[in-house]
């Protein structure tokens, strides 16, 4: 059934062009696809972002979307963060140090859209 079907991230924005220049331009990502009705189509990896317009943008307050970052992570924030995204801290889950939380190995770090949808870069700890 689904166990074989790809699957995309979707997130809603109040704003579309402000959207597709938060994603496109400051995270980098492909813009694939786009048509009138305020929806957006954005390669990242080897899947894809869908972006659109709704009322109900900026209401989740979980994760929205998440990149396995690798042993990139810390390039990814330094450059993120001099582009003027903040990085989210979460006090109740431990220290930071440069915007990046370690524990166990991993390390993770969060940020918002510009309709405050939480996303989430992290690098898995060594199996």
């Amino acid at each position: 059934m689904l166990r074989d079907r790809n699957s995309s991230a979707i997130v809603a924005v109040s704003d579309i062009v402000r959207a597709r220049r938060f994603y496109a331009d400051v995270l980098e990502l492909d813009l694939v696809e786009e048509d009138m009705d305020g929806v957006m189509v954005f390669r990242t990896g080897a899947t894809q972002l869908v972006v659109y317009r709704s009322d109900s943008a900026g209401t989740n307050r979980a994760n929205a979307v998440v990149w396995d970052a690798g042993d990139e992570i810390d390039a990814i924030v330094t450059d993120l963060a001099a582009k003027g995204v903040v990085f989210e801290h979460y006090p109740e889950i431990g220290a930071f140090r440069d915007s990046i939380h370690h524990a166990d190995g991993m390390k993770l770090a969060w940020f918002r859209d510009p309709d405050g949808n939480i996303l989430h870069i992290n690098q898995m700890a060594d199996a």
